[in-house]
């Protein structure tokens, strides 16, 4: 099969043939029909996730059609339209037994444990436990959409932040992250501020959602604007960049007993920042994680999106093939473009 690989960190990948995959006993083959390009992807190419071994194919936000399947699998068979979350529990560990399949103890990741879907088929571990059936209203396209960035922030908002209507939401980063949680808090009656520093994107945000917009390029005096804008600071707060002047910014610009989300990846030179930790014990505030989405809690995101309430496909900004995400990949730091990148061609 065809597939874009890396051999080394931080160097040009190239389209390979490689070994056509064979679907594990607990497991499944899909034929890739779209995946995402998600800055998590340019992460494991540079080498800032440990769990990347090499060659690697990556990829982990997809869509697509069940091409074999393992003797063990129950659940699942040939020809099904699927989706799956980019963090696959086991289904036997402490966390998965609790529910958190998305912090599992033995986690499958395609294209960061093992090879993804930036290729025509890529294998799926866990298959009875994580697999999603894809409504036939829902394309591919917008169905990868969901995998990384929409489904974290549908959990980052719904179940860590507990948003609820009436309240100030303030989203921190503009990509495909940001731009999902601002469409999932106005989906729940939110007032959200975007931050970011580009006025393309943050045009974008007011037409997904926010109501309020602030170019920290053109500022330095973000927390009092949130604070401002608000009446007193946010009820919660995402961070959807992954950078230490953004992560101090969302836990700042809180309102008393307010919560941080953190989203974002904070990975490198990155992964201890300042935290204004005075603020946290005086106002009680709260700093949670958010990291991917368990496949049980798609039907909720799913249902809302046949309703009506959600509309993924309004936050794809381009649509790439195979050969196009060599590069498309390697410049995911530059922040070039708005939305999300989607591979829906080989």
């Amino acid at each position: 099969m065809k597939a874009a690989v890396y051999t080394q960190f931080a160097q040009p990948l190239t389209i390979q043939q490689v070994p056509d995959p064979v679907p594990p006993d607990d497991g499944v083959v899909i034929r890739v029909k779209a995946t995402g390009l998600c800055l998590s992807d340019w992460h494991g190419w540079m080498g800032h996730d440990s769990d990347v071994s090499l060659p690697n194919v990556p990829g982990h936000e997809l869509a697509g059609v069940i091409e074999a399947v393992g003797k063990d699998v129950k659940n699942w068979r040939v020809d099904q339209r699927v989706t799956l979350p980019f963090v696959c529990g086991c289904g036997n560990c402490p966390q998965c037994a609790s529910g958190n399949h998305q912090v599992c103890d033995r986690q499958f990741q395609p294209g960061f444990t093992h090879r993804g879907a930036f290729a025509e088929y890529v294998a799926i571990h866990y298959a009875d436990v994580n697999l999603v059936k894809l409504p036939e209203e829902i394309g591919f396209v917008a169905a990868a959409s969901l995998g990384c960035r929409f489904a974290t922030s549908f959990r980052a908002i719904v179940d860590q932040g507990k948003v609820s209507g009436g309240q100030w939401v303030a989203v921190h980063g503009c990509g495909g992250v940001g731009l999902s949680a601002i469409m999932i808090a106005n989906a729940l009656g939110a007032q959200v501020v975007a931050v970011d520093i580009n006025d393309e994107k943050l045009d974008f945000a007011g037409s997904v959602g926010a109501a309020a917009a602030i170019n920290a390029d053109k500022t330095d005096r973000v927390i009092e604007h949130v604070m401002d804008l608000t009446r007193g600071g946010a009820h919660v707060s995402v961070d959807a960049l992954g950078n230490p002047v953004t992560c101090f910014n969302s836990i700042a610009n809180l309102r008393k007993r307010g919560k941080h989300i953190q989203v974002g990846l904070m990975t490198g030179e990155y992964k201890h920042p300042a935290v204004p930790m005075d603020k946290v014990i005086a106002n009680e505030l709260e700093v949670l994680g958010s990291h991917g989405m368990q496949a049980h809690r798609y039907p909720a995101m799913l249902e809302m999106i046949r309703a009506g309430k959600l509309h993924p496909e309004k936050l794809i900004g381009k649509r790439i093939s195979l050969e196009e995400s060599l590069d498309e990949l390697v410049s995911m730091d530059k922040f070039r473009g708005t939305g999300i990148t989607i591979i829906n061609r080989i």
